[in-house]
Protein backbone atom coordinates (compact mmCIF):
# COMPACT_ATOMS: atom_id res chain seq x y z
CA UNK A 1 0.00 0.00 0.00
CA UNK A 2 1.69 3.16 -0.75
CA UNK A 3 1.13 5.74 2.07
CA UNK A 4 -2.07 7.61 2.92
CA UNK A 5 -2.16 10.39 5.52
CA UNK A 6 -5.66 10.28 7.79
CA UNK A 7 -6.80 13.85 6.24
CA UNK A 8 -6.94 12.39 2.91
CA UNK A 9 -8.48 8.67 3.79
CA UNK A 10 -11.24 10.94 6.17
CA UNK A 11 -12.19 13.28 3.22
CA UNK A 12 -12.79 10.13 1.07
CA UNK A 13 -14.83 7.95 3.79
CA UNK A 14 -16.72 11.60 5.25
CA UNK A 15 -15.09 10.61 8.38
CA UNK A 16 -13.25 12.72 10.88
CA UNK A 17 -10.04 12.29 12.55
CA UNK A 18 -8.08 13.77 15.77
CA UNK A 19 -4.23 13.86 14.40
CA UNK A 20 -2.91 13.83 10.85
CA UNK A 21 -0.57 10.28 10.16
CA UNK A 22 0.58 8.35 7.40
CA UNK A 23 -0.58 5.16 6.99
CA UNK A 24 0.75 2.50 4.89
CA UNK A 25 -1.20 -0.41 5.71
CA UNK A 26 -4.21 -1.49 6.60
CA UNK A 27 -5.06 -4.67 9.35
CA UNK A 28 -7.72 -6.22 11.33
CA UNK A 29 -6.04 -8.73 13.49
CA UNK A 30 -4.57 -7.18 16.28
CA UNK A 31 -1.71 -10.80 15.93
CA UNK A 32 -0.95 -8.96 12.61
CA UNK A 33 -0.08 -5.78 13.45
CA UNK A 34 2.41 -4.30 11.00
CA UNK A 35 4.60 -0.52 12.20
CA UNK A 36 2.59 2.33 10.84
CA UNK A 37 -0.53 0.43 10.09
CA UNK A 38 -4.23 1.41 10.35
CA UNK A 39 -6.08 -0.68 12.75
CA UNK A 40 -9.44 -0.85 11.80
CA UNK A 41 -11.81 -2.12 14.40
CA UNK A 42 -14.28 -4.60 13.05
CA UNK A 43 -16.95 -5.43 14.87
CA UNK A 44 -17.93 -9.11 14.18
CA UNK A 45 -19.98 -12.41 15.14
CA UNK A 46 -18.14 -12.98 18.12
CA UNK A 47 -16.38 -10.11 19.35
CA UNK A 48 -15.53 -6.34 18.54
CA UNK A 49 -12.19 -4.85 17.73
CA UNK A 50 -12.91 -1.32 19.23
CA UNK A 51 -11.54 -3.31 22.75
CA UNK A 52 -8.36 -3.87 21.28
CA UNK A 53 -7.56 -0.53 19.83
CA UNK A 54 -5.02 0.73 22.18
CA UNK A 55 -3.69 -2.71 21.94
CA UNK A 56 -2.62 -2.19 18.61
CA UNK A 57 -1.56 1.58 19.07
CA UNK A 58 0.76 -0.07 21.41
CA UNK A 59 1.83 -2.63 19.26
CA UNK A 60 2.78 0.05 16.58
CA UNK A 61 -0.17 0.75 14.38
CA UNK A 62 0.14 4.43 13.21
CA UNK A 63 -3.69 5.06 13.62
CA UNK A 64 -7.36 3.13 14.31
CA UNK A 65 -10.37 3.48 13.01
CA UNK A 66 -13.46 3.62 15.32
CA UNK A 67 -17.12 4.21 14.62
CA UNK A 68 -17.76 4.93 18.15
CA UNK A 69 -17.14 6.97 20.90
CA UNK A 70 -14.18 5.12 22.95
CA UNK A 71 -10.56 6.24 24.45
CA UNK A 72 -8.17 6.73 22.08
CA UNK A 73 -4.81 6.70 23.04
CA UNK A 74 -3.54 8.14 19.79
CA UNK A 75 -4.28 8.71 16.43
CA UNK A 76 -7.58 7.81 15.11
CA UNK A 77 -10.13 8.59 12.39
CA UNK A 78 -14.04 7.99 12.79
CA UNK A 79 -16.46 6.45 10.55
CA UNK A 80 -20.31 6.10 10.76
CA UNK A 81 -19.38 2.02 10.31
CA UNK A 82 -16.16 0.39 10.39
CA UNK A 83 -16.90 -2.41 7.78
CA UNK A 84 -18.87 -0.37 5.45
CA UNK A 85 -15.57 2.09 5.70
CA UNK A 86 -12.89 -0.90 4.77
CA UNK A 87 -15.08 -1.61 1.71
CA UNK A 88 -15.28 1.83 0.50
CA UNK A 89 -11.30 2.59 1.75
CA UNK A 90 -10.58 -0.25 -0.96
CA UNK A 91 -12.55 1.44 -3.72
CA UNK A 92 -11.54 4.53 -3.00
CA UNK A 93 -7.94 3.01 -3.23
CA UNK A 94 -8.58 1.70 -6.01
CA UNK A 95 -9.65 4.20 -7.97
CA UNK A 96 -5.68 5.84 -7.50
CA UNK A 97 -4.80 3.06 -10.29
CA UNK A 98 -5.33 2.71 -13.92
CA UNK A 99 -4.28 -0.54 -14.32
CA UNK A 100 -5.87 -4.04 -15.93
CA UNK A 101 -8.03 -5.54 -13.09
CA UNK A 102 -9.64 -8.75 -13.80
CA UNK A 103 -12.59 -9.82 -11.63
CA UNK A 104 -13.62 -13.07 -11.20
CA UNK A 105 -16.31 -14.99 -9.98
CA UNK A 106 -18.94 -18.28 -10.63
CA UNK A 107 -19.97 -21.23 -8.67
CA UNK A 108 -17.25 -23.91 -8.99
CA UNK A 109 -13.98 -23.20 -9.93
CA UNK A 110 -13.35 -19.66 -9.46
CA UNK A 111 -10.20 -19.82 -7.09
CA UNK A 112 -8.67 -22.53 -9.53
CA UNK A 113 -9.40 -20.56 -12.65
CA UNK A 114 -7.92 -17.51 -10.57
CA UNK A 115 -4.66 -19.03 -10.40
CA UNK A 116 -4.59 -20.26 -13.80
CA UNK A 117 -5.32 -16.69 -14.35
CA UNK A 118 -2.79 -15.06 -12.32
CA UNK A 119 -0.28 -16.95 -13.81
CA UNK A 120 -1.00 -15.89 -17.78
CA UNK A 121 -1.20 -12.18 -16.36
CA UNK A 122 1.86 -12.34 -15.17
CA UNK A 123 3.42 -13.60 -18.14
CA UNK A 124 3.06 -9.73 -19.34
CA UNK A 125 2.48 -7.80 -15.95
CA UNK A 126 3.57 -7.32 -12.29
CA UNK A 127 0.61 -8.68 -10.79
CA UNK A 128 -1.77 -9.77 -7.69
CA UNK A 129 -4.00 -11.61 -6.80
CA UNK A 130 -6.67 -12.38 -4.33
CA UNK A 131 -5.08 -14.84 -1.24
CA UNK A 132 -6.62 -17.69 0.57
CA UNK A 133 -10.68 -17.09 1.03
CA UNK A 134 -10.33 -13.06 0.76
CA UNK A 135 -13.36 -12.77 -1.55
CA UNK A 136 -15.61 -10.77 0.13
CA UNK A 137 -16.36 -7.65 1.65
CA UNK A 138 -13.74 -8.22 4.52
CA UNK A 139 -11.21 -9.78 2.37
CA UNK A 140 -11.62 -8.27 -1.22
CA UNK A 141 -10.26 -4.38 0.13
CA UNK A 142 -7.62 -5.79 1.75
CA UNK A 143 -6.70 -7.48 -1.56
CA UNK A 144 -6.86 -4.02 -2.69
CA UNK A 145 -5.18 -2.65 -0.78
CA UNK A 146 -2.44 -4.40 -1.56
CA UNK A 147 -0.94 -2.56 -4.89
CA UNK A 148 1.42 -0.37 -4.57
CA UNK A 149 3.27 1.75 -7.28
CA UNK A 150 4.89 -1.43 -8.47
CA UNK A 151 1.51 -3.13 -9.03
CA UNK A 152 0.90 -3.21 -12.69
CA UNK A 153 -2.34 -5.92 -12.89
CA UNK A 154 -4.69 -7.34 -10.16
CA UNK A 155 -6.65 -10.79 -10.60
CA UNK A 156 -9.22 -9.94 -8.52
CA UNK A 157 -11.77 -13.30 -6.97
CA UNK A 158 -15.62 -11.83 -5.63
CA UNK A 159 -17.74 -14.53 -3.54
CA UNK A 160 -21.03 -14.20 -2.53
CA UNK A 161 -24.21 -16.16 -0.46
CA UNK A 162 -26.62 -13.32 -1.12
CA UNK A 163 -28.06 -10.98 -3.50
CA UNK A 164 -26.31 -7.74 -3.70
CA UNK A 165 -23.13 -9.04 -2.58
CA UNK A 166 -21.09 -9.29 -6.11
CA UNK A 167 -22.89 -5.91 -6.57
CA UNK A 168 -20.48 -3.94 -3.81
CA UNK A 169 -17.70 -6.21 -4.52
CA UNK A 170 -17.42 -5.40 -8.22
CA UNK A 171 -18.39 -1.46 -7.34
CA UNK A 172 -15.52 -1.43 -5.43
CA UNK A 173 -13.06 -3.09 -7.68
CA UNK A 174 -14.41 -1.67 -11.02
CA UNK A 175 -12.46 -4.56 -12.74
CA UNK A 176 -11.50 -3.89 -16.45
CA UNK A 177 -12.65 -7.67 -16.98
CA UNK A 178 -15.22 -9.75 -16.12
CA UNK A 179 -14.93 -13.77 -15.42
CA UNK A 180 -17.85 -15.57 -14.79
CA UNK A 181 -16.92 -19.19 -14.64
CA UNK A 182 -20.33 -21.00 -14.28
CA UNK A 183 -23.81 -21.33 -12.67
CA UNK A 184 -24.22 -23.74 -10.50
CA UNK A 185 -26.25 -24.88 -7.60
CA UNK A 186 -24.23 -23.48 -4.33
CA UNK A 187 -26.22 -20.83 -2.24
CA UNK A 188 -29.64 -22.18 -3.79
CA UNK A 189 -30.93 -21.83 -0.92
CA UNK A 190 -30.35 -18.19 -0.56
CA UNK A 191 -30.50 -17.28 -4.37
CA UNK A 192 -34.16 -20.08 -5.05
CA UNK A 193 -33.09 -20.89 -8.27
CA UNK A 194 -30.01 -21.28 -10.90
CA UNK A 195 -31.58 -18.40 -12.54
CA UNK A 196 -31.38 -15.95 -9.05
CA UNK A 197 -27.94 -17.66 -9.21
CA UNK A 198 -27.50 -16.33 -12.59
CA UNK A 199 -28.72 -13.11 -11.87
CA UNK A 200 -26.36 -12.67 -8.35
CA UNK A 201 -23.41 -13.69 -10.25
CA UNK A 202 -24.08 -10.65 -13.32
CA UNK A 203 -23.51 -8.46 -10.57
CA UNK A 204 -19.97 -8.37 -11.53
CA UNK A 205 -21.18 -6.07 -14.52
CA UNK A 206 -21.87 -3.33 -11.63
CA UNK A 207 -18.75 -2.50 -11.67
CA UNK A 208 -17.55 -3.22 -14.71
CA UNK A 209 -17.09 -0.42 -17.59
CA UNK A 210 -19.37 -0.03 -20.47
CA UNK A 211 -17.70 -1.98 -23.70
CA UNK A 212 -15.04 -3.95 -21.51
CA UNK A 213 -14.65 -7.51 -22.25
CA UNK A 214 -16.92 -10.44 -20.23
CA UNK A 215 -15.77 -13.98 -20.30
CA UNK A 216 -18.63 -16.29 -20.10
CA UNK A 217 -18.44 -20.16 -19.99
CA UNK A 218 -20.36 -20.89 -23.93
CA UNK A 219 -20.90 -24.40 -22.25
CA UNK A 220 -22.99 -23.30 -19.32
CA UNK A 221 -26.59 -23.42 -20.48
CA UNK A 222 -27.49 -19.99 -17.90
CA UNK A 223 -24.24 -18.37 -19.27
CA UNK A 224 -24.69 -19.36 -22.63
CA UNK A 225 -27.78 -16.96 -22.84
CA UNK A 226 -26.27 -14.02 -21.85
CA UNK A 227 -26.60 -11.28 -24.09
CA UNK A 228 -25.54 -7.91 -23.36
CA UNK A 229 -24.78 -4.97 -25.76
CA UNK A 230 -22.75 -3.10 -23.26
CA UNK A 231 -20.12 -5.09 -22.82
CA UNK A 232 -17.64 -7.17 -25.36
CA UNK A 233 -19.32 -10.79 -24.29
CA UNK A 234 -16.34 -13.81 -25.12
CA UNK A 235 -17.60 -17.43 -24.63
CA UNK A 236 -15.55 -20.70 -23.75
CA UNK A 237 -15.90 -23.69 -23.87
CA UNK A 238 -15.28 -27.35 -25.21
CA UNK A 239 -18.35 -27.75 -27.44
CA UNK A 240 -19.49 -23.75 -28.11
CA UNK A 241 -17.23 -20.38 -27.54
CA UNK A 242 -15.08 -18.35 -29.27
CA UNK A 243 -11.98 -20.15 -27.08
CA UNK A 244 -12.89 -23.81 -27.76
CA UNK A 245 -10.74 -26.55 -26.34
CA UNK A 246 -10.24 -29.65 -28.76
CA UNK A 247 -8.22 -32.66 -29.40
CA UNK A 248 -8.19 -33.29 -25.23
CA UNK A 249 -5.67 -36.01 -24.15
CA UNK A 250 -5.46 -37.04 -20.24
CA UNK A 251 -2.42 -38.55 -19.00
CA UNK A 252 -1.52 -39.83 -15.43
CA UNK A 253 -0.93 -36.39 -14.01
CA UNK A 254 -1.17 -33.61 -16.80
CA UNK A 255 -3.74 -32.97 -19.69
CA UNK A 256 -2.66 -31.51 -23.13
CA UNK A 257 -5.24 -29.89 -25.68
CA UNK A 258 -5.49 -27.55 -28.52
CA UNK A 259 -7.37 -24.14 -28.62
CA UNK A 260 -8.89 -23.07 -31.41
CA UNK A 261 -9.68 -19.07 -31.25
CA UNK A 262 -10.28 -16.62 -34.26
CA UNK A 263 -8.76 -19.09 -36.84
CA UNK A 264 -6.25 -19.68 -34.69
CA UNK A 265 -4.30 -22.46 -32.81
CA UNK A 266 -2.50 -22.61 -29.16
CA UNK A 267 -1.46 -26.23 -28.07
CA UNK A 268 -1.59 -26.43 -24.38
CA UNK A 269 -0.49 -28.80 -21.04
CA UNK A 270 -2.12 -28.57 -17.72
CA UNK A 271 0.06 -30.24 -15.12
CA UNK A 272 -3.93 -31.50 -13.64
CA UNK A 273 -6.45 -33.64 -15.42
CA UNK A 274 -10.23 -33.18 -15.03
CA UNK A 275 -12.82 -31.26 -17.95
CA UNK A 276 -13.05 -28.93 -15.13
CA UNK A 277 -9.80 -27.33 -15.23
CA UNK A 278 -9.86 -27.48 -19.19
CA UNK A 279 -12.72 -24.88 -18.61
CA UNK A 280 -10.38 -23.15 -16.07
CA UNK A 281 -7.84 -22.96 -18.37
CA UNK A 282 -9.55 -21.78 -21.43
CA UNK A 283 -11.05 -19.16 -19.42
CA UNK A 284 -7.39 -17.59 -18.10
CA UNK A 285 -6.50 -17.56 -22.00
CA UNK A 286 -9.63 -15.53 -22.95
CA UNK A 287 -8.25 -13.20 -20.48
CA UNK A 288 -4.41 -13.52 -22.01
CA UNK A 289 -5.83 -12.84 -25.15
CA UNK A 290 -8.16 -9.49 -24.02
CA UNK A 291 -5.19 -8.23 -22.40
CA UNK A 292 -2.89 -8.89 -25.37
CA UNK A 293 -0.70 -11.46 -23.90
CA UNK A 294 1.37 -13.73 -26.50
CA UNK A 295 -0.40 -17.07 -26.87
CA UNK A 296 2.50 -18.79 -26.48
CA UNK A 297 3.68 -17.10 -22.95
CA UNK A 298 -0.22 -17.78 -21.58
CA UNK A 299 0.13 -21.35 -22.54
CA UNK A 300 3.57 -21.54 -21.00
CA UNK A 301 2.11 -20.26 -18.00
CA UNK A 302 -0.81 -22.88 -17.88
CA UNK A 303 1.97 -24.96 -17.97
CA UNK A 304 3.81 -23.95 -14.27
CA UNK A 305 0.28 -23.78 -12.32
CA UNK A 306 0.65 -25.99 -9.26
CA UNK A 307 -2.64 -27.05 -7.35
CA UNK A 308 -2.66 -25.52 -3.70
CA UNK A 309 -3.78 -27.02 -0.68
CA UNK A 310 -6.36 -29.36 -1.04
CA UNK A 311 -7.63 -28.35 -4.23
CA UNK A 312 -8.03 -31.87 -6.41
CA UNK A 313 -3.83 -32.45 -5.42
CA UNK A 314 -3.11 -35.66 -7.14
CA UNK A 315 -0.48 -36.90 -4.87
CA UNK A 316 1.20 -41.04 -4.82
CA UNK A 317 1.16 -42.46 -1.80
CA UNK A 318 2.74 -45.95 -1.69
CA UNK A 319 1.04 -47.46 -4.44
CA UNK A 320 -1.91 -45.43 -4.19
CA UNK A 321 -2.80 -42.35 -6.15
CA UNK A 322 -4.83 -39.92 -3.90
CA UNK A 323 -7.09 -37.43 -4.89
CA UNK A 324 -7.60 -34.29 -2.68
CA UNK A 325 -10.28 -32.29 -2.62
CA UNK A 326 -11.58 -31.39 0.46
CA UNK A 327 -10.92 -27.36 0.00
CA UNK A 328 -15.19 -27.38 -0.23
CA UNK A 329 -17.99 -29.31 -1.94
CA UNK A 330 -21.01 -28.67 -3.97
CA UNK A 331 -22.77 -30.98 -6.06
CA UNK A 332 -20.89 -29.67 -9.23
CA UNK A 333 -17.63 -29.82 -7.87
CA UNK A 334 -18.81 -33.24 -6.84
CA UNK A 335 -19.03 -34.14 -10.72
CA UNK A 336 -16.04 -32.70 -11.40
CA UNK A 337 -14.10 -34.87 -9.34
CA UNK A 338 -15.83 -37.99 -9.93
CA UNK A 339 -15.78 -37.18 -13.14
CA UNK A 340 -11.49 -37.14 -12.77
CA UNK A 341 -11.50 -39.96 -10.60
CA UNK A 342 -13.48 -41.98 -13.13
CA UNK A 343 -10.75 -41.12 -15.51
CA UNK A 344 -7.48 -41.41 -13.37
CA UNK A 345 -5.53 -44.22 -14.27
CA UNK A 346 -6.50 -47.14 -11.64
CA UNK A 347 -7.04 -50.46 -10.81
CA UNK A 348 -10.44 -49.54 -8.80
CA UNK A 349 -11.71 -46.42 -8.55
CA UNK A 350 -12.58 -45.60 -4.60
CA UNK A 351 -15.05 -42.94 -3.20
CA UNK A 352 -14.33 -41.32 0.19
CA UNK A 353 -17.08 -38.50 -0.14
CA UNK A 354 -18.15 -36.12 3.14
CA UNK A 355 -20.98 -34.02 3.31
CA UNK A 356 -21.32 -30.78 1.67
CA UNK A 357 -22.45 -28.18 3.75
CA UNK A 358 -24.37 -24.87 3.63
CA UNK A 359 -27.16 -26.29 1.51
CA UNK A 360 -30.48 -25.67 2.87
CA UNK A 361 -33.40 -27.66 2.47
CA UNK A 362 -32.16 -28.78 -0.89
CA UNK A 363 -29.67 -30.80 1.17
CA UNK A 364 -31.35 -34.37 0.35
CA UNK A 365 -32.09 -34.17 -3.12
CA UNK A 366 -28.51 -32.68 -3.74
CA UNK A 367 -26.58 -35.17 -1.93
CA UNK A 368 -28.87 -37.90 -3.66
CA UNK A 369 -28.13 -36.40 -7.16
CA UNK A 370 -24.55 -37.32 -6.18
CA UNK A 371 -25.34 -40.85 -5.36
CA UNK A 372 -26.53 -40.99 -9.09
CA UNK A 373 -23.11 -39.65 -9.98
CA UNK A 374 -21.25 -42.00 -7.84
CA UNK A 375 -23.22 -45.09 -10.28
CA UNK A 376 -23.03 -42.94 -13.34
CA UNK A 377 -19.18 -42.68 -13.34
CA UNK A 378 -19.04 -46.58 -12.66
CA UNK A 379 -17.39 -45.73 -9.37
CA UNK A 380 -16.03 -49.56 -7.59
CA UNK A 381 -16.08 -48.38 -3.65
CA UNK A 382 -18.16 -45.73 -2.05
CA UNK A 383 -17.20 -44.88 1.61
CA UNK A 384 -19.70 -41.62 2.61
CA UNK A 385 -19.36 -39.70 5.81
CA UNK A 386 -21.23 -37.11 7.89
CA UNK A 387 -25.08 -37.08 8.16
CA UNK A 388 -26.66 -36.54 4.59
CA UNK A 389 -24.15 -38.47 2.95
CA UNK A 390 -26.24 -41.74 3.77
CA UNK A 391 -27.92 -40.13 0.86
CA UNK A 392 -25.12 -40.76 -1.35
CA UNK A 393 -25.39 -44.14 -0.49
CA UNK A 394 -29.03 -44.96 -1.08
CA UNK A 395 -28.80 -43.87 -4.40
CA UNK A 396 -25.63 -45.31 -5.45
CA UNK A 397 -26.45 -48.30 -4.55
CA UNK A 398 -30.03 -47.84 -6.37
CA UNK A 399 -27.82 -47.09 -9.21
CA UNK A 400 -26.01 -50.55 -9.40
CA UNK A 401 -23.19 -49.57 -7.16
CA UNK A 402 -23.45 -52.37 -4.45
CA UNK A 403 -20.13 -51.57 -2.73
CA UNK A 404 -21.28 -48.30 -0.85
CA UNK A 405 -20.95 -47.45 2.70
CA UNK A 406 -22.12 -45.07 5.06
CA UNK A 407 -19.96 -44.73 8.61
CA UNK A 408 -20.15 -41.47 10.92
CA UNK A 409 -17.26 -42.61 12.55
CA UNK A 410 -13.60 -41.45 10.94
CA UNK A 411 -11.87 -44.21 12.20
CA UNK A 412 -14.11 -47.27 11.36
CA UNK A 413 -13.88 -45.48 7.75
CA UNK A 414 -9.93 -45.35 7.65
CA UNK A 415 -9.68 -49.43 8.62
CA UNK A 416 -12.89 -50.15 6.42
CA UNK A 417 -11.01 -48.39 3.36
CA UNK A 418 -7.10 -49.65 4.32
CA UNK A 419 -9.20 -53.47 3.92
CA UNK A 420 -10.43 -52.57 0.62
CA UNK A 421 -7.55 -50.42 -1.02
CA UNK A 422 -4.86 -52.05 -2.34
CA UNK A 423 -1.62 -51.33 -5.02
CA UNK A 424 -2.81 -49.35 -8.38
CA UNK A 425 -6.15 -47.66 -6.72
CA UNK A 426 -7.05 -44.56 -7.30
CA UNK A 427 -9.03 -42.91 -4.14
CA UNK A 428 -10.81 -39.48 -4.11
CA UNK A 429 -11.51 -37.31 -0.82
CA UNK A 430 -13.72 -34.83 -1.30
CA UNK A 431 -16.28 -32.79 1.11
CA UNK A 432 -16.88 -29.86 2.43
CA UNK A 433 -13.94 -27.92 4.29
CA UNK A 434 -15.96 -28.69 7.64
CA UNK A 435 -15.95 -32.36 7.31
CA UNK A 436 -12.24 -32.37 7.89
CA UNK A 437 -11.56 -35.57 5.81
CA UNK A 438 -8.02 -34.73 5.75
CA UNK A 439 -8.06 -36.44 9.44
CA UNK A 440 -8.75 -39.81 7.79
CA UNK A 441 -6.38 -39.51 5.29
CA UNK A 442 -3.88 -38.76 7.61
CA UNK A 443 -4.51 -42.47 8.78
CA UNK A 444 -4.65 -44.29 5.49
CA UNK A 445 -1.51 -42.86 4.10
CA UNK A 446 0.56 -44.00 6.73
CA UNK A 447 -0.28 -47.37 6.51
CA UNK A 448 -0.61 -47.04 2.58
CA UNK A 449 3.39 -45.42 2.53
CA UNK A 450 4.63 -48.68 4.99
Amino acid sequence: MEPLKLSRIATALNGEYNTDTPVNAVCIDTRKITPGCLFICIKGARFDAHQFANEALEKGAAAVMIDRDITVNGPFIRVADTTEALLNLGAYYRSLFNIPIVGLTGSVGKTTTKEFTYLVVSARYNAIKTLGNLNNNIGLPQMLLQMDSSTQAAVIEMGMNHFGEISLLSRATCPTVGVITNIGVSHIENLGSRDGILQAKLEICHGLKKGSPLILNGDDDKLSTVNDNDYKIYFFGINNGDFVAKNIVESANSTTFDIHYFGKVQSVKIPTIGIHNVYNALAAFAVGYVLNINPQDAADALADYVPSGMRQRIVQVGDITSIEDCYNASPDSMRAALRTLHDAAGNRKIAVLGDMLELGDYSRQAHSSVGDMVAENGIDYLFAYGSDARYYVEQAKAGGCSNAYFFDDKSKLSKKLLEVSGPGDAVLFKGSRGMKLEEIMDIVYKEWEN
